[in-house]
């Protein structure tokens, strides 16, 4: 693979005003973080959850400001890069201009990158999957390829937001986001379909990227920038070298982000916030500083910006010395599983604690619990009514779904696509307020 066609700013669906002149298309990947940062799907965000799942008064962190807090380390992360390429070779903007670009590609990555998770974190994406595998939409394997099913009783928020990205819904024009090929592509971290995902060895197969239904779309991207493909049936491709740099803005933000979250929870006291995160800071005058400081919070948020200083000079420095092999496509590992000891050691114990402490937290499980028959609930009634469409009762669910996400195929898989797509963009609260009333359990109201 090599940049200069890596960072295209070809635009999904408008293909044919491609701006031929690089240095005319600089900020073409400008407006692609402005169109996110202006679009519906990424303002409902600020209403789904991250870890902690309708945290009350407490404010923590939700899925829209994980998603800015990502794209500034993304930002950084690039930045660094292209200075070091400058430094190393100053005729590089007169050869490839769009490379002073890359952290305006890499941060409008980030705040894409979670556009597809459904309400509820990833027991939404259980809550879903379940469905098909175990619920009453597993009578609906007969009528749907395998390659298609797979899609379903593997239901991934990655694959979603690329279909967000570049679906063409009724009504919202061409393209959709018409966002730039190298944009697009460097959210695709397991650039693979569906039925061959789930090799947790290759870290381009460890999930999958696209939907059956965006396979095709995916392909041409691919193809556009150069990726490697590694085979047509089922299709595999090699990552965008920029998806690394994506991939570990989101590790150092939810990493040190959650347990600064848990603290504020008082699920972990300052002295275990501060024997995890005070190695990371590398300053010898640190704990110095630290003593300094009266408030535990103010402590934590100090602990908190040195740590993520350090680990974006590790990640940074790591992708510029791997740069030749990520190219080639043969890096199989996230840059922060290769950080420099003592680092990687310390984010393995951060890692272990958060299991233990944050994500298996009772009153965390329980609202898991909880969002998981809320998004089965609503998926058992619209499912069939969509599919059906048969009794007056099915007629009335289907005019709850916005027009936007109807589709006019007549297969069962376009068809549940259309209730997922409904479905995966809830928020919290909205899928809790929408189960309650379709459920009889609270009576909607004429304001």
């Amino acid at each position: 693979m090599n940049w200069e066609t890596l960072l295209s700013a070809k635009r999904w669906g408008y293909e044919d005003k491609y701006i031929a002149s690089q240095v005319d298309a600089r900020s073409e990947f400008q407006r692609d973080y402005d169109r996110i940062i202006f679009s519906s799907p990424f303002r409902r965000l600020q209403n789904k959850t991250q870890v902690f799942p309708l945290p009350g008064s407490i404010f923590v962190h939700n899925r829209l400001t994980h998603s800015l807090e990502v794209a500034s380390v993304g930002k950084s992360l690039g930045r660094i890069f292209y200075n070091k390429l400058k430094e190393e070779d100053p005729g590089i903007d007169t050869r490839l201009p769009l490379m002073s670009d890359i952290d305006t590609i890499i941060s409008a990555a980030c705040l894409a990158h979670d556009l597809g998770n459904p309400a509820f974190g990833h027991s939404g994406e259980a809550a879903i999957s379940h469905y098909f595998i175990e619920g009453d939409g597993a009578g609906y394997q007969k009528s749907i390829p395998a390659e298609q099913w797979a899609d379903l009783i593997n239901f991934e928020g990655n694959a979603n937001a690329l279909r967000i990205l570049t679906h063409s819904y009724s009504g919202k024009g061409n393209g959709s986001f018409a966002l730039t090929y190298a944009t697009i592509a460097a959210i695709a971290k397991y650039p693979c379909a569906s039925i061959i995902g789930g090799n947790k060895a290759n870290i381009h197969t460890k999930k999958y990227g696209f939907f059956q239904s965006e396979q095709a779309g995916f392909k041409k991207i691919a193809d556009e920038l150069g990726l490697n493909k590694v085979q047509d049936s089922p299709l595999i491709y090699k990552r965008h070298p920029l998806v690394y740099l994506v991939e570990a803005a989101d590790d150092i933000c939810y990493n040190i982000i959650d347990i600064e979250d848990a603290h504020r929870l008082k699920i972990l006291s300052y002295d275990e916030i501060e024997a995890l995160l005070l190695p990371l800071c590398n300053d010898p005058k640190m704990k110095a500083r630290l003593d300094d400081i009266d408030d535990d919070d103010a402590k934590v948020g100090y602990l908190r910006a040195r740590s993520i200083n350090t680990l974006i000079q590790q990640c940074s420095k790591l992708f510029y010395n791997q740069q030749q092999t990520i190219l080639a496509g043969d890096f199989n590992t996230s840059l922060i599983d290769m950080i420099d000891e003592p680092y990687r050691t310390i984010m393995k114990n951060i890692e272990t604690l958060s299991v233990k402490k944050i994500y298996n937290y009772s009153s965390v499980v329980q609202i898991e619990v909880a969002g998981y028959k809320v998004m089965g609930g609503i998926l058992e009634e619209f499912i069939p009514a969509y599919l059906q469409n048969t009794s007056k009762y099915h007629k009335k669910l289907v005019e709850l779904i916005p027009k936007q996400f109807l589709t006019k195929n007549q297969d069962d898989y376009s068809k549940i696509q259309t209730v997922l797509d409904f479905v995966s963009g809830m928020t919290d609260l909205y899928a809790v307020e929408l189960f309650r009333k379709i459920k009889g359990i609270s009576f909607p109201t004429l304001s």
